[in-house]
């Protein structure tokens, strides 16, 4: 019941978030998208009497991306944005040791590397002309990213654990890369509403789902 609350609190949320997004209402947006984001913490935290490694480092990971999440709002200010990075970053490799504390090497994490690869060579080849003095944050954030998609791969091949589980990390890890996919296009190819439209009920689904994988995982 908890979750259908919190679910349910998030869609008007969300709602919201995109309304401000398309006027560029930056109180708009300081009023919908930290208690948003805030809910996926929640999510991870109501799914009570978890202490493990997987939880712990998730649970960290969400925290990290609201910090993010925050300092993105100031999309127009190059340092923010800088920071934001930074903090996804750090949530990401979170999310990475997370992962592999539970998978290890598995025949995924060879699979995953051939496929991840090959999508982020071409990612950084579609943005590289664009990043100027972003170059190494980004090409630092592709790296990061992909290494979440490869351990979530891994984890996927480990049939130790709850299939349903396994494939709310993949899936999780994949909506990521793929919302990041829009921020990237927001901010160094074209400024148009459609990438928030899209990228950012992405990015809460990921979110979500990774917090929801706690109770399975964890």
């Amino acid at each position: 019941m908890d979750k259908i609350i919190i679910l349910s609190a998030a869609v008007p949320l969300l709602a919201g978030l995109l309304m401000s997004e398309k006027k560029e209402s930056l109180k708009g947006i300081l009023l919908t998208k930290p208690f948003l984001s805030g809910l996926f913490i929640v999510m991870a935290v109501i799914q009570t009497g978890l202490n493990s490694s997987y939880y712990n480092s998730i649970l960290a990971g969400l925290v990290f991306c609201f910090i993010g999440d925050i300092c993105l709002a100031f999309f127009f200010n190059r340092k923010v944005f800088t920071a934001g990075l930074a903090f996804f970053l750090t949530g990401h490799l979170f999310y990475v040791v997370a992962f592999f504390s539970m998978s290890g090497v598995t025949r995924g994490t060879w699979v995953s590397v051939a496929a991840t690869g090959a999508v982020s060579i071409t990612v950084f080849l579609w943005l590289k002309s664009r990043l100027d003095s972003m170059l190494v944050p980004v090409i630092a954030y592709i790296l990061i990213i992909s290494m979440m998609v490869i351990g979530a791969g891994s984890l996927a091949w480990k049939t130790d654990f709850d299939l349903n589980g396994r494939l709310m990390v993949l899936v999780g890890a994949l909506i990521f890369y793929c919302s990041d996919l829009f921020v990237a296009r927001h901010r160094f190819v074209e400024k148009n509403i459609i990438n928030r439209f899209i990228g950012l009920p992405m990015y809460y689904t990921a979110q979500f789902t990774l917090a929801f994988s706690v109770g399975i995982i964890g």
